[in-house]
């Protein structure tokens, strides 16, 4: 069976225009009619599927570019699909049933207390992504304890737009690769030494900045209001270290 752009349009609920994008990417190779009309078969819609798997979990074009170059093949895809979707389900069905003990109580009379609240916030509302100005807010008393007036001025000048950016890309795509559990893996190493490329990045090459760094970092971790905000977990942090244990050099 071949579908038409405008069939794959509607049958995966993306637009012809991001076919395109893709398409010029290298990321998806449509076939050709007879014609010249772009016709997509099994084979193409599996490479659709990789890349809104990969998108949804996400990594950036450039590096589902990467992964798909690297063979692409689909059971690696769906086997890190599955352990992460069966995590979140995990997740909401403890969410909704404390939604769900929360109004038994208020149908039977009871008022709920500060305990049954605060587990509501962390496990329905915390989840959400976390704002910016707030992390920072939160990790201040760390900053402010590791970190000289002068050496936070540094930190700032080295935070741009685009070494930000690429930082929450590479730790949503640790993630991914720390849920398939292997920090040896080709993936796993492929990550880590972007990580900590952006590291030395973020902190200007500095040994000392990164230091005091993951320092901070990890006592910031240690506060669960702070945690509940983070993009980052000691596990990853961790994974990661592992990982790079693994490199060579």
């Amino acid at each position: 069976m071949h579908l038409s752009p405008a069939e794959i349009a509607s049958r995966f609920g993306v637009s012809v225009k991001a076919l395109r994008l893709y398409e010029s990417r290298g990321l998806l190779k449509p076939l050709r009619t007879r014609t010249g009309w772009r016709t997509y078969g099994p084979d193409q819609v599996a490479q659709l599927h990789q890349i809104l798997a990969l998108k949804r979990l996400g990594l950036p074009l450039s590096r589902i570019a990467t992964i798909l170059a690297g063979g692409g093949a689909i059971e690696p895809v769906l086997e890190l699909q599955e352990r992460l979707l069966a995590r979140e389900g995990d997740r909401l069905a403890r969410a909704l049933a404390l939604v769900r003990m929360a109004r038994a109580k208020l149908a039977a009379g009871q008022a709920l207390s500060i305990d049954d609240l605060a587990t509501l916030t962390q496990e329905t509302v915390m989840a959400s992504n976390p704002d910016p100005q707030e992390i920072n807010a939160l990790c201040e008393p760390y900053t402010a304890k590791h970190f000289t007036p002068d050496e936070r001025a540094r930190l700032a000048q080295y935070a741009d737009a685009d070494a930000v950016a690429e930082w929450e890309a590479v730790i949503a795509e640790a993630k991914t690769v720390m849920a398939a559990g292997d920090p040896a893996s080709p993936a796993a190493l492929g990550v880590a030494r972007r990580w900590y490329e952006v590291v030395g990045r973020l902190t200007g090459g500095d040994a000392a900045l990164r230091s005091k760094g993951r320092t901070a970092w990890l006592e910031a971790l240690a506060d669960p209001k702070v945690a509940a905000a983070m993009p980052l977990t000691p596990e990853l942090m961790d994974f990661m270290a592992r990982a790079k244990a693994h490199l060579p050099g």
